[in-house]
């Protein structure tokens, strides 16, 4: 099962994103754990997940995110989600960015 990690402003954003990720999921029966949480606790939970998705108005912090995975030895994709697909709230777009970083 793959961890999936969203982090937006405040982590409620991102929320209806997750519901409709886990729609897709079970739609197409993958075997994914989606979370979103702010960035502050995202920060503390990167060792937990095997990718993480940043809000596409956050996508200034990525590299704080970069540098925070690479002080703690992780290593994982950090990409920001696609505004479209973030905008659309389109579940099953974000998930396939999601797996296909992890190649998938």
């Amino acid at each position: 099962m793959k961890n999936i990690l969203l982090a937006c402003s405040a982590g409620m954003s991102t929320s209806l994103l997750v519901t409709k990720m886990k729609e897709a999921a079970e739609t197409q029966d993958i075997q994914v754990n989606i979370k979103a949480m702010s960035s502050d606790n995202a920060f503390q939970a990167l060792d937990e997940y095997d990718v993480l998705l940043i809000g596409p108005q956050m996508r200034f912090m990525k590299k704080k995110f970069v540098k925070a995975a690479e002080e703690q030895g992780i290593e994982m994709p950090i990409e920001t989600i696609d505004s479209v697909s973030y905008g659309r709230i389109d579940g099953d777009g974000v998930l396939k960015q999601a797996l296909s970083l992890l190649g998938e």
